[in-house]
Parts: structure tokens; C-alpha cells; sequence
């Protein structure tokens, strides 16, 4: 579609509709920004944008002549694509594309997509510093926190770029096409979204859909979901496995993360050579190796990169010791899975808060990863009560509810002896009480510095 003239409704004026907007007005197309939040501001709307000339906003409900006037929508990752104005939309013929597959279209260059239910930030960040190392011309996007759209327009022929992707920005793609892609797990989440595994994993494994044959996919060994997909997918597959060796990719050998293919294997690094801990981190490496490796990366290169990589903010990161108890801020844990990995990367007896958004799973495998290791549960947020009722039925029964993040850091101070580790990991997400998994995790830092 040439999107010069195009008269295009950007459906949510987020960091993703105003970045898809300022795309859209560097290639001279005709914009309506729509949110349905009516009480939002059309003017400070127009002023997040790079230049607000001839931009429309349209708040609350949506008018039937806008939709009647539009050449193709792009939706925000956080809109459902059955939203009734989608469905609206939809019906009458109009082009639905996510802001990923706009920015896709408009970029040039090598593209890295990596997508899975966790450890996809950290992976990204530290394939973005691999290539970094490497190629001249790199962008680190998506979920990440910089929108696609606000690169694609400046990469050129020699550009990488490695994008973070989440299956609500992989719903609505068309010609998204990756030279590497990689699924790095697939554990239950977000089904108050997709309503079932199956449609969740569909959504997952989308990231691939459009890949060559001779294009690779990266995916996990371990995950039992990924093994029962593989054989429907035509592309390349690379397999990393933290618990046997593959013939093809990447796999943990005692200390060593090797990698193998027709050209023989090769020693890539070691579990001892990285600030990274948990064997879930692990995995995060040998995915980056599988990935930087099939992107022409020599080895020494990725080598020095994974050492002197550091942990991202808000995955089991550390904050502080105070009188020999080690506080850890992982506000990314925000699901039961990712919060299972942070309890297992824990080597101290520790203090656990958790609870906030309801996603609508089960706490029951969450809640058996306790065993010795979780001394007391703080609890908070809107699943407050549900996680307590899974844990009382596996027998745990040392819990403390509390009502602000600020009183159950308080409380985790007394509770807490020397020798313990303080975790704040939720094993939801964070939008009951805070604007995202970020704000959350600044604050958990701020009151421990406070203590």
C-alpha cells in the first residue's frame, strides 16, 4: 500500500499510536489518531507528536463517517483485535495492520525478531549488544521500550535491527518477515486476551509464519509446547537445550555453552563467564548465542559480549544489602513462570512479594515451587486473595497481606533476618495498582533505598 495520501486511523494514543503516527507523517499519509478514552486531552495528544499539521484526534466513541473515510488502520498491541470498533473496522473491508507490520514495511536492513512468554526482554538486550559489538548500524526495539516505527524510517540496507515482540503485536501481521526469528518458551499468560493456550501459542509462533525455508527459528528444546510445534513449521530450525546436546544449535555441556552444526561445534562461553544468574539466564545466553551465530557473528565476538554483559532493570535485579539481607526488584516477573525462575535463581531463605493484575491463571505450579525456599509470602494487588487460597492448599500458610507496595517493602524489613534475600517478584502484571511493570519496580527500589 503506498501509504502517501492514505487516509489511516491510528486506533491508541500510547508511545505505539504516536509512534506509529509520526512514521505515518513522514511518508505524507492523512492521519486520525482515535482513543477511546474520552476524558484523555486532544491537545496534549497532539503534543507528544513530531509534527501535530493536519493530525486529527477523535475521542470516545468512534463515528461511523471516520470509518467510512479511512484507507487502513493500525492497532496498538494493547487494543484487542475483537474490540467492537475492531470488529467495525473489519466489517467494512478496511486494512487492519499492527504498528510492527507498519514499521516492518517502511524499514530496510537485517531484522532479529524474539518472542516467547519470558525472557524476552533480557535476550533482546543482550543480542542488541552482540550485534552492536559487531555491525555498525543497530536498533534495539519493541517492548523494550522504543516503538519500531520510531527507527524503521532512518535504517538503511546496513542496518540490524532486533526487535522485542509480544504476541499482542504479532496478532496483526502480514509480511512481517524476520532473518532470524526465536520463540523462547511458551508457559500460560495473557489468556484474559487470547482466551486459550492454543490461540496464545498461535499467536507465539506467528513470529515465524512467513520465514523461508532456509530462514532459522530458534527455539527451546526443553519447552514441550515448542517440540510439538516444530513440525508444522517449514523454516530452519535451531534448537537450544540447557538439559542435552542437539545436533543442530546450541546446548549446555557441565559449565560449557556449546554450539553445533555440519561445520562441527565449537565452545561458545561458560555459565561462569556472565553476571547473569539462574539456569533460566542460561537459556537467555544459549538463545542469544543460537541467534548471533546464524547472524554471521564470529564467535570471540559473542564471547566477549555475553562477558561483559549486565542484568536489565527489573529482572531479579539487585538493589541493595542491608544488614545481610539482599534485595532483589524482578516487577518483570509478571506471570507465574517468570516468577518461578526468580524463587529458583534464589540461593538465601526468602521474604516473596507478589499479587497484582488478574490474568486469569492458575497459581497452583507457582505456589509449588515454594519448598524451602520461600520463608513468608507478602501479598498485594488484585489477586491478593487467590494466590493465598493456591498457596493454603499446597500448605503454605505464612502469609501478610498489605495494602501499598510501600508498607509490604516496611513489612519485608521485619520480617527478613540476616542471611535472607528480600524478592520482589508478583507473578502478575502490575496495572491494578501501577502504569506498567517499570513504575512498579522504580518504587520497590526507591522504598528499599529509603529503608
Amino acid at each position: 500500500m503506498d501509504l502517501k495520501e492514505s487516509r489511516v486511523l491510528v486506533a491508541g494514543s500510547g508511545k505505539s499510536g504516536i509512534g506509529a503516527a509520526d512514521l505515518l507523517k513522514k511518508y505524507g499519509a492523512d492521519i486520525t489518531i482515535y482513543d477511546g478514552n474520552e476524558k484523555l486531552n486532544a491537545e496534549e495528544i497532539l503534543g507528544r507528536l513530531e509534527d501535530r499539521a493536519g493530525v486529527r484526534i477523535v475521542l470516545g466513541a468512534l463515528p461511523e463517517e471516520v470509518i467510512e473515510t479511512t484507507d487502513l488502520m493500525i492497532l496498538s498491541p494493547g487494543i484487542a483485535i475483537d474490540a467492537p470498533f475492531v470488529e467495525r473496522v473489519r466489517n467494512a473491508g478496511i486494512p487492519i495492520w499492527g504498528e510492527i507490520e507498519l514499521a516492518y514495511v517502511a524499514s530496510k536492513g537485517k531484522l532479529i525478531a524474539i518472542t516467547g512468554t519470558n525472557g524476552k526482554t533480557t535476550t533482546t538486550a543482550l543480542v542488541g549488544e552482540i550485534m552492536a559489538a559487531f555491525y555498525d548500524k543497530v536498533n534495539v526495539v519493541g517492548n523494550i521500550g522504543n516503538p519500531y516505527t520510531t527507527t524503521a524510517y532512518e535504517s538503511d540496507d546496513d542496518t540490524v535491527t532486533v526487535a522485542e515482540v509480544s504476541s499482542f503485536q504479532l496478532e496483526t501481521i502480514h509480511t512481517f518477515r524476520p532473518d532470524v526469528s526465536a520463540v523462547l518458551n511458551i508457559t500460560p499468560d495473557h489468556l484474559n486476551r487470547h482466551y486459550t493456550m492454543e490461540c496464545y501459542t498461535d499467536c507465539k509462533m506467528r513470529v515465524a509464519m512467513n520465514q523461508n525455508p532456509e530462514d532459522p527459528v530458534i527455539l527451546n528444546y526443553e519447552d514441550p509446547i515448542l517440540r510439538a510445534y516444530a513440525p508444522k513449521l517449514k523454516n530452519r530450525i535451531v534448537w537450544f537445550s540447557s538439559r542435552q546436546k542437539v545436533d543442530t544449535g546450541v546446548y549446555l555441556d557441565g559449565e560449557n555453552i556449546c554450539y553445533r552444526d555440519q561445520n562441527g561445534e565449537v565452545v561458545v562461553t561458560t555459565v561462569n563467564d556472565t553476571s547473569l544468574v539462574g539456569i533460566h539466564n542460561t537459556e537467555n545466553i544459549m538463545a542469544a548465542v543460537a541467534i548471533s551465530i546464524n547472524m554471521g557473528v564470529p564467535v570471540e565476538v559473542i564471547r566477549e559480549a555475553i562477558r561483559s554483559f549486565k542484568a536489565v532493570a527489573h529482572r531479579i535485579e539487585y538493589v541493595r544489602t542491608l544488614d545481610d539481607v539482599i534485595y532483589y526488584n524482578d516487577s518483570k516477573g509478571t506471570n507465574t513462570d517468570a516468577s518461578i525462575k526468580a524463587i529458583e535463581a534464589m540461593t538465601r531463605p526468602t521474604v516473596l512479594i507478589a499479587g497484582g493484575y488478574d490474568k486469569k491463571v492458575s497459581f497452583d505450579s507457582w505456589a509449588d515451587a515454594f519448598g524451602d525456599q520461600i520463608k513468608y509470602l507478602v501479598l498485594l494487588g488484585e489477586t491478593s486473595q487467590q494466590i493465598a487460597e493456591a498457596v493454603r492448599k499446597k500448605g503454605f500458610e505464612k502469609l501478610v497481606f498489605v495494602k501499598s507496595l510501600k508498607e509490604a517493602v516496611e513489612v519485608c524489613r521485619k520480617l527478613a533476618e540476616a542471611g535472607d534475600a528480600v524478592l520482589l517478584s508478583p507473578a502478575c502484571a502490575s496495572w491494578d495498582m501501577f502504569d506498567s511493570y517499570e513504575q512498579r519496580g522504580d518504587l520497590f527500589k526507591q522504598y528499599v533505598n529509603e529503608l
